[in-house]
C-alpha cells in the first residue's frame, strides 16, 4: 500500500528550485509565517528573500554568518514592523534553532491581495427596482443594459468600513 504524502512534500519538489533561487532553503518560512509573526503581522506582511553575505564567513563557533530577510510589508504595517523586528528575528532563530537571520529589510508593497475578499455592495431592493424601471423603455438593449448597470452601481451601497 503507497504511503499519503504530506502536501508540503509535494509543494517542495514544485516550487523549491524557485525559492532556493530567493535564497530560501525550503518553503518551511513561508508555511510557518503566521505562527512566527502572529496572525494578524501575517496578513500585511512576508518574506519575499533571504540575503546571503556573499563571502561565506564563520564566527569563533563555526556558525556561517546570519543572512538578511526582506520582508514585503504594506505600508501602514511598516512602522510596527520595525518595532518589531528583533522580536521577529529572535521568533525565527528560535525556529530554525540558529541564528541564520542577522537583520531584516522592509520593501513596501502589496501583501496577499487576492487572499482578501472584497464585500460585494448592498442593493437596496425597491432602489434596484427603481433603476429597472427607469430603464425599461430603452430600446437598444446594450444601452439598456450599460445604464442598468450604471444605475446598480449608483444606488448600491459599499460595504461598511
Amino acid at each position: 500500500m503507497a504511503r499519503v504524502k504530506p502536501l508540503a512534500e509535494l509543494i517542495q519538489s514544485c516550487v523549491g528550485p524557485a525559492f532556493a533561487a530567493q535564497g530560501f532553503a525550503s518553503t518551511d518560512i513561508l508555511a510557518a509565517w503566521p505562527d512566527i509573526v502572529g496572525p494578524r503581522l501575517a496578513r500585511f506582511c512576508q518574506p519575499s528573500k533571504l540575503e546571503w553575505p556573499r563571502r561565506r564567513r564563520k564566527d569563533e563557533d563555526g556558525r556561517p554568518e546570519p543572512g538578511t530577510l526582506v520582508v514585503r510589508v504594506e505600508g501602514v504595517f511598516a512602522l510596527e514592523l520595525q518595532h518589531l523586528a528583533p522580536v521577529v528575528i529572535e521568533r525565527i532563530n528560535a525556529h530554525y534553532g540558529w541564528a541564520c537571520i542577522g537583520r531584516i529589510v522592509m520593501k513596501q508593497g502589496r501583501v496577499g491581495a487576492a487572499q482578501r475578499r472584497v464585500e460585494p455592495p448592498r442593493i437596496d431592493p425597491v432602489r434596484r427596482g427603481e433603476v429597472a424601471l427607469a430603464v425599461s423603455k430603452i430600446g437598444d438593449d446594450a444601452l439598456r443594459d450599460a445604464l442598468d448597470r450604471l444605475g446598480t452601481a449608483v444606488v448600491a451601497s459599499g460595504p461598511k468600513r
